[in-house]
Formats: C-alpha cells, sequence, structure tokens
C-alpha cells in the first residue's frame, strides 16, 4: 500500500510538473538600445519572471552614442553591463547585438539575426517598438521585427534554426506620437506590483536615466550626486513624467479585468498588437498575457 502511494504521488508530481512545462510562455523583447525595454515593457516582463515565465530582452544597437562625454568603445562596454545587471535584477536574460547606435539598418543580415533570436528563443510572444518614431533606430528595429514577422515559420529562410510551428503573438510597446496612426491599448497591463522591479531595472542603467537622458531632455530636476537619493527621488519623478497614462488604457483595463481591478491599479504598461503573426482571439490573449485575469 506504501508502494502505491509513493508511486502515486511521484506520478501526480510528475503530471504537474508537465501540465506546468506546456503553460510555460517564452517572451522576446526587442529594443533598439539597451534601455528601450525596460522604459516600456519591464513591468510586465517582471510579472510574467514570477508567474514563472521565460524572458529574453534584446538591444538591437550596442548603445555606444548616447552620450554627451563618454568615447564610443568605453560607452558601449559600460551600457551592455548596465543592461546586464538590469537583466539581473529582473530575473532574465539578456542580449545585445553589435550595431552602432543611430547607424541601424533593416538589412538582410539584421533581419536573420533577429528571425534567429525569436525561433532559438521559441518565442509565444513578440514585443518591440511601433513603427512610428522619433528615432531612426526604433523604426527599423520595428521594421526588422516585423520583416522577420512571417519569415520565423519558413524553413529556408535560416536553416540553423528550425522553423517555429506556432505563429508568435507580436505587439508594440506603447509611445505618445499621434502621426500616421496614435498608439492603440490593445492589451493593457496593471504594473503596480511590479513598479519598484521596474525602477530597480532602470536605476541599473547610470549612463542613461542620471546621465545621458536628462541631459539630451533638458530635464529641469537637478539629479542628486548620491545613489540612494537619485533611487528614492530623482527615478520616481523622471520615469513617471515618461509615464503615458489615459483613459482610453484605463477603459481597456476595466474591460479586461472589471472596474474593481482597474480602480485600484497606479501603474499601467500598455500594448498595441501587430497585424502580422498570430491574430488572437480573446483566450489567445489571456493565454499570452495570464496576467490581465
Amino acid at each position: 500500500m506504501k508502494r502505491f502511494f509513493v508511486s502515486t504521488f511521484v506520478l501526480f508530481f510528475v503530471l504537474i510538473l508537465t501540465v506546468s512545462a506546456q503553460e510555460s510562455l517564452k517572451v522576446v523583447i526587442i529594443g533598439a538600445h539597451p534601455d528601450d525595454c525596460e522604459f516600456r515593457a519591464s513591468g510586465t516582463a517582471a510579472l510574467y519572471v514570477q508567474m514563472g515565465h521565460k524572458v529574453k530582452f534584446v538591444s538591437l544597437t550596442n548603445g555606444n552614442r548616447g552620450h554627451y562625454e563618454m568615447e564610443s568603445a568605453t560607452l558601449a562596454a559600460r551600457r551592455k553591463g548596465e543592461f546586464e545587471e538590469s537583466a539581473r535584477r529582473l530575473g532574465l536574460v539578456c542580449e545585445v547585438l553589435d550595431n552602432n547606435d543611430g547607424e541601424l539598418q533593416p538589412t538582410l543580415e539584421n533581419r536573420l539575426k533577429v528571425l534567429s533570436i525569436i525561433r532559438d528563443w521559441d518565442a509565444d510572444v513578440v514585443i518591440t517598438h511601433r513603427p512610428n518614431d522619433y528615432h531612426p533606430d526604433h523604426r527599423y528595429t520595428s521594421q526588422i521585427v516585423q520583416d522577420a514577422a512571417y519569415m520565423v515559420g519558413v524553413p529556408l529562410m535560416d536553416k540553423a534554426t528550425p522553423p517555429l510551428r506556432k505563429n508568435p503573438l507580436f505587439v508594440y510597446m506603447q509611445d505618445a506620437f499621434q502621426r500616421p496612426n496614435p498608439f492603440r491599448p490593445d492589451i493593457v497591463v496593471d504594473i503596480t506590483s511590479t513598479y519598484e522591479k521596474k525602477l530597480d531595472a532602470l536605476d541599473a542603467h547610470v549612463s542613461q536615466v542620471y546621465e545621458w537622458l536628462p541631459w539630451i531632455d533638458r530635464f529641469p530636476i537637478p539629479v542628486p550626486a548620491s545613489p540612494q537619493a537619485r533611487r528614492s527621488d530623482f527615478i520616481y519623478e523622471y520615469v513617471g513624467r515618461r509615464d503615458y497614462l489615459n483613459s482610453e488604457m484605463v477603459a481597456k483595463l476595466t474591460e479586461q479585468a472589471g472596474w474593481e481591478r482597474a480602480s485600484q491599479a497606479r501603474k499601467l504598461e500598455a500594448f498595441e498588437i501587430c497585424e502580422y503573426g498570430l491574430k488572437p482571439t480573446k483566450e489567445d490573449i489571456a493565454r499570452l498575457f495570464p496576467m490581465i485575469k
């Protein structure tokens, strides 16, 4: 009898692990620079990680031009280290491609690199920039990902990686640009519980969040000298001003999760569904973004 109960328990445990493995999602978030994923999707990434899913951040450039005094090679190494520290804090992995900042082009070579990354990760969800954006690297990152969206399933495009036998859901990160089309919040994620994780991730990008971006944006509030004051004071103000929250997002969250939950949300990240890739049903969205249930 004892042997029967032990065998039954082992079988049940194996079944649980098998079901969990089947439900595990793989998400790849592709930005142009080594802080883009953090600004627009790290709260959502942290939720995926907390739920046991796997997330990868990718930067298509090495970020070697985003500073007012550092030399490019030194900056590229520093930004890679900051990206890796941010990924460590979030509990995910990251990769930087060696394209120069400000010089990214939608070449076949870059398309094949992105195609390989999506295939190797066996991605269920791919998140990237929208195609209309102020920065050419952002725009071309979006185009490169779009150009790879169909090709990830074409076997002969890249014989080194097996083609995906599923169609990933491709979605865009939020921005505030209105022309030719304003951002549409098709999926809204309440990141109130992981907002501190998002700030921790951004805090790792010292060269950007505390040096370059306030300088180029002419941010009116001075950056404190001490790391503690920067993290506790400045970053809340700086990142908060870059959050794009509006009534349309709140309405979508209410539709997804109900009024009570939406009324308690304080921090949100939103995503627009790309026309390429999976054409999701409501059930698909709930499965691929399980945190919105």
